[in-house]
């Protein structure tokens, strides 16, 4: 999916970069951003970002195995707290400019009394127990990869020109851990993260139970591993970056879970990557794993991990700057600007 990239517009937005009154390089990490965004645009001088950010919500059989931090519960009622205005990333995409959607595709309550919602669930009660059987079926896969893919399609057809998949469910840092293992060939000592802030036995027995599901799922091939260990939000994230790609439109990944899908995304089409930022590195251990496999280099390092797109929001304002000082600096010629000797 490398097709939509233009050259063109990336040689002429890199020349302009040479023109600007600056020395070269000097805005350093900026400057190749302005161009990214260029190529991708099919433009040498990038419009203004218009972000939509959708965060996807479900719940995970392998709460089960004592996992968590927080009970299974609460992913209900992070949802209903997004759709009433008040967790982290509706204060952050209100302050980066992005419209906000929530869609339920798996929580394991009854939240039909909620308008401020997508209601699109696929399974009732979440994913399966990924230590005894697979998270979903074929069936339930593919239509949450679906999902995500009408999501994508929404915002795109609303005027957005840069998507951000948020997650929320109690219980998916153990699977994506397991993803993540998977696709890597990395041990779960070198990916399991301490997810919602678990002490030290809860850690260890997260560890033992990534563990039992990739043994319990044996050796998956990459197209199965999202199906057999991953989750129905993971499921739709990772449709929502294949059809953005599809569409030629940018997408910042989150956190975690956000890099876990995008494993997923590109083992239907490598050049999916191609259409991927990093925003931030989160604080859960395999993270940079995950980034360093899909070849992206992180934009912040705040030690976060609440997840809910919540790093991508907070990187919006600086791909903006980057795009604005793209095209608002004067040229060395415009402001009668000595260039170097």
């Amino acid at each position: 999916m490398t097709e939509g990239i233009d050259r063109k517009a990336y040689a002429e937005a890199l020349a302009r970069q040479a023109r600007l009154t600056k020395p070269e390089g000097a805005l350093g990490r900026l400057e190749d951003l302005a161009c990214w965004f260029a190529a991708r645009q099919g433009r040498p001088i990038p419009e203004p970002l218009q972000p939509h950010i959708v965060v996807f919500a479900a719940d995970h059989g392998v709460t089960e195995e004592g996992v968590s931090a927080y009970p299974r519960a609460v992913t209900a009622q992070m949802v209903r707290n997004f759709a009433s205005g008040g967790a982290a990333i509706n204060v952050l995409a209100r302050q980066c400019g992005a419209r906000l959607s929530v869609v339920d595709v798996g929580v394991d309550a009854d939240l039909s009394d909620v308008d401020e919602l997508e209601h699109a669930k696929v399974r009732a009660r979440g994913s399966g127990n990924i230590t005894r059987e697979p998270a979903m079926s074929e069936i339930e896969y593919w239509e949450a990869v679906g999902i995500g893919q009408e999501m994508a399609n929404r915002a795109i057809d609303a005027g957005a020109n840069l998507l951000i998949a948020g997650d929320m469910g109690i219980g998916n840092t153990t699977a994506s851990a397991a993803m993540i293992c998977a696709f890597t060939g990395s041990a779960p000592e070198q990916v399991v993260g301490r997810g919602t802030g678990v002490d030290d036995a809860t850690y260890f027995r997260k560890i033992a139970v990534v563990e039992q599901a990739l043994a319990r799922a044996g050796n998956v091939l990459s197209h199965d591993v999202l199906r057999e260990l991953g989750g129905l939000e993971i499921a739709a994230m990772a449709g929502f970056y294949r059809m953005a790609a599809e569409r030629g439109v940018p997408v910042l990944l989150d956190g975690f879970i956000s890099a876990a899908a995008a494993l997923a995304a590109v083992t239907w089409d490598v050049g999916i990557s191609g259409w991927m930022l990093a925003s931030h590195l989160s604080g859960e251990l395999g993270h940079r794993v995950a980034l360093r496999e899909l070849g992206l280099e992180p934009l912040l390092d705040l030690g976060m991990r609440l997840g809910e797109g919540s790093g991508a929001a907070l990187a919006v304002p600086l791909l903006n700057a980057a795009i604005a000082l793209h095209g608002q600096m004067a040229t060395f010629e415009s402001a009668h600007v000595s260039t170097r000797a």
